[in-house]
């Protein structure tokens, strides 16, 4: 991102959100590791997806309307909501300076058209605002974002998980 289009006010916001670190020093199983291993991605792929939540949280701060993150940044929320004294406190209350509530569909076909509309804006404001499209991996089309939802929570030490094949009609 360009920062030199962005006001003073908005620059120091970004520095504010960028510098926001969620792994407290000498945690033997730090925010990273926990968001890694409850959705069985790698380390590496979990930092990106909390980077594009800081990238996510940054836009709700300026965008004039509701935005829809990917499920893979919903991931980063989820777990940070969980975190209370971080998520309230450390990052709403002093980095972005506002109380930002997560407000899941009540589903249904109109809840589903709103919130694909929202995503399709959110992607339009990350462009305009980055410079660049939200990375793939991170930000499936919105087709995908929204066809690919059927999570369960599994204890994979009881549990075998064996993928579907793929039939190719």
């Amino acid at each position: 991102m360009d920062a030199k289009r962005l006001s003073p006010d908005r620059q120091a916001h970004w520095k504010r959100i960028q510098d926001f670190r969620f792994d407290m020093p000498g945690a033997s199983f730090s925010f990273s590791d926990r968001l890694a291993a409850e959705n069985g991605w790698t380390l590496e792929y979990a930092l990106e997806a909390i980077e594009e939540y800081k990238r996510f949280m940054f836009l709700i701060c300026i965008a004039p309307h509701p935005l829809t993150p990917s499920d893979q940044v919903d991931q980063v929320w989820h777990l940070h909501l969980v975190y209370t004294h971080s998520y309230w406190d450390d990052f709403c209350g002093q980095v972005l300076e506002r109380k930002i509530h997560h407000s899941p569909t009540q589903g249904g076909h109109a809840e589903a058209s709103k919130y694909g509309d929202l995503y399709a804006k959110t992607l339009d404001l990350y462009q305009q605002t980055f410079g660049q499209a939200a990375p793939a991996a991170l930000w499936p089309e919105g087709k995908q974002r929204f066809s690919d939802i059927h999570f369960r929570r599994v204890n994979t030490s009881r549990n075998w998980i064996i993928p579907k094949p793929k039939f190719i009609p």
